[in-house]
């Protein structure tokens, strides 16, 4: 695939993302759960924290987009490839609860989407390595996100709750994935900034 090719089927799925569309190849974790009864209080929280991972997966395509389309190694484009491939299922995942409980996806999902695929754009320009280490110290947020949630949630709404726990175990191999393909600690600095960043998603994706 050229560089055009290559670019306009990266700005088709930009706008299949942003608007939610997800085409998922492993079953929902979900999907044969019997739906739990949920107080409206509950249900509107369930609903908060997974809008929350549901942004959270739209920043993991743009980031691994953008990553891989920047990269010069094949072995790097291809993980990128991979992992993008299983974030979709969460982002198709996170979608179809979400309609479940009534709720919708973020309102703010182009903004997310803009600032994400700029710092996976900023990190593979530094090169391969750095940016294999920002994508180890992204899941290693994002599983201690995820790990939060699963103490957040509803106890008995166990369908939100597979598909968190899939959606960490996935997290986790896609950080050890990086690691063994040469990433580099990132300095400090960076994480604080990564950390404060992710605050404001989350606190702002919860209810908008």
């Amino acid at each position: 695939m050229n560089k055009l090719d290559a670019f306009i089927t990266a700005f088709d799925k930009t706008l299949r993302v942003v608007a939610g569309v997800a085409a998922q190849s492993r079953a929902n974790p979900s999907a044969k759960i019997v739906e739990a009864t949920l107080t409206d209080k509950e249900r509107q929280h369930s609903a908060g924290l997974m809008r929350v991972n549901h942004v959270g997966e739209v920043c993991a395509q743009a980031l691994y987009q953008s990553q891989g389309l920047f990269s010069k190694d094949p072995a790097v484009q291809q993980q990128f490839v991979e992992a993008g491939r299983e974030e979709e299922d969460h982002l198709a995942w996170t979608a179809h609860r979400l309609g479940e409980l009534g709720s919708h996806i973020s309102l703010l999902n182009p903004l997310w989407y803009a600032g994400a695929f700029a710092c996976g754009m900023i990190a593979a320009k530094v090169g391969d390595k750095p940016s294999l280490g920002f994508v180890v110290e992204t899941e290693r947020q994002v599983e201690a996100h995820l790990t939060s949630h699963l103490a957040e949630l509803p106890l008995q709404d166990t369908k939100s709750r597979a598909i968190v726990v899939q959606m960490r175990d996935d997290e986790i191999a896609h950080g050890a994935a990086a690691q063994q393909l040469g990433a580099t600690e990132l300095p400090e600095p960076v994480k604080k900034i990564m950390t404060g960043m992710a605050k404001v998603m989350t606190s702002v994706a919860y209810y908008v």
